[in-house]
């Protein structure tokens, strides 16, 4: 999901915080304000986390530990301070207070929770608890919406089942009524071959059933589809994506439709546009940059890296600015794409990200250069640390890892097992 329609979402959410059933998350919303004082220690970004603060965090991890960066220990607390009892996690709360009833979970920000302690490779007790609590509110019709009882989306489905996948749960076991799964229930959502936008994934149905193609929830479906989670390894390119037509489709094949639309739609100008808001000046579409992003990891993720390189180049070119005033969120996503698609995210454009991502939050505990995807010789780690614990277990697994030649392997755990 990108960073712009998370916020949206989340602000959203908190207008229907005391609303008996919450509704399908579609609507325009307030921006979060541009600043927050008294911002917790050990968590990432400057800006107002009401709204974001468990979904930036993650990603943040997720794009260091794919680049062999190690957070600080109180930053990982601090995320892991965020969980309920209930094994659930809301967009963000005060953790001195225990969650009740006000609380409102986020099945969002718990999927990226979990996906971030899973590649910590920590609180195996979190991802466990996190993991149950999905599980709890899994629709009937397979999938998941935004918060616990709402309509399923693609975007809330997709992100679920990456979680779910990396935590080592078969996702064909979740099976509910008539048959249906969490591959089924993102099935529901993707758009027939043939037309212009065939192979596409929508966000949800409209009230008459329609379904109408969304970039952004493709760009996740293709990795839900796949059992994928958000940090995509590496992957060689394969021949050029396709759309299969007919009913009884594979998962697979759902997603390798979702990647030829998503070829489809960044060929010519290598970008992604996003429509202009409600009453601005300027009414024509701008480059959508964290979808673009997405879109990349999508493409990679499935196999097509190759037809993602322009909007690699693209990015690169374009999206610093956009990366570094969105804060931590928005730098990951560059991270992860840079990572997908083999570019190196400590140099890309001329920008080292990594670095840029690591000074959104407390100094890590270690780190390690150059970027594992990056094809000039390997450095010696820095182990410059503020945190000897962690520290010290990641210094001793990179430097087996290393001591082997198997750095760049180290990103192949991210692979997800196909189901």
């Amino acid at each position: 999901m990108s960073v712009r329609r998370r916020a949206a979402a989340l602000a959203f959410t908190a207008v229907l915080c005391g609303a008996a059933a919450p509704a399908a998350v579609a609507a325009p919303s307030p921006s979060p304000s541009s600043s927050a004082p008294d911002l917790p220690e050990g968590l990432y970004g400057t800006k107002d986390p009401t709204y974001d603060g468990v979904w930036r965090q993650s990603l943040a991890f997720l794009a260091q530990k794919i680049e062999l960066v190690t957070p600080a220990t109180k930053s990982v607390d601090w995320l892991v301070g965020q969980q309920c009892d209930s094994g659930a996690f809301a967009s963000y709360r005060d953790a001195s207070r225990p969650c009740d009833d006000k609380t409102v979970a986020d099945t969002n920000a718990t999927a990226a929770a979990v996906q971030a302690v899973v590649e910590l490779g920590v609180h195996r007790e979190v991802v466990d608890n996190g993991v149950a609590w999905l599980k709890s509110v899994q629709n009937d019709d397979g999938g998941w919406g935004y918060n616990p009882g709402s309509p399923s989306d693609a975007n809330s489905t997709a992100v679920v089942n990456g979680a779910l996948a990396r935590a080592g749960v078969p996702l064909a076991d979740l099976t509910k009524a008539g048959g249906k799964t969490p591959y089924t229930a993102l099935q529901t959502f993707a758009l027939p071959c043939g037309g212009e936008d065939g192979g596409a994934f929508a966000y949800q149905p409209d009230k008459t059933g329609k379904l109408a193609a969304n970039a952004d929830a493709t760009a996740a479906a293709v990795l839900g589809s796949m059992g994928k989670g958000m940090a995509a390894g590496n992957y060689n390119a394969v021949k050029a994506p396709v759309c299969t037509k007919g009913d009884g489709l594979t998962p697979e094949q759902s997603a390798q439709n979702g990647a030829s639309y998503l070829a489809k739609a960044l060929a010519g100008k290598g970008h992604l546009d996003l429509p202009p808001m409600p009453g601005a000046e300027e009414s024509d579409p701008q480059p959508d940059f964290g979808n673009t992003a997405d879109a990349v990891v999508a493409l990679a993720a499935a196999g097509h890296k190759d037809a993602a390189a322009d909007s690699v180049a693209y990015l690169a070119k374009h999206a610093q600015g956009w990366a570094k005033e969105g804060g931590p969120a928005a730098t990951a996503q560059l991270v992860l794409a840079a990572h997908a698609t083999g570019a190196d995210a400590r140099d890309f454009g001329g920008v080292d990200l990594v670095r840029q991502l690591n000074a959104t939050g407390p100094a890590p505990a270690a780190t390690a250069v150059p970027s594992p995807t990056a094809t000039t010789p390997s450095k010696p780690a820095d182990t410059s640390s503020d945190d000897e614990g962690l520290g010290l277990w990641w210094i001793i697994g990179i430097g087996l890892a290393f001591g082997a030649g198997i750095g760049f392997l180290l990103s192949g755990r991210r692979k997800n097992q196909q189901l």
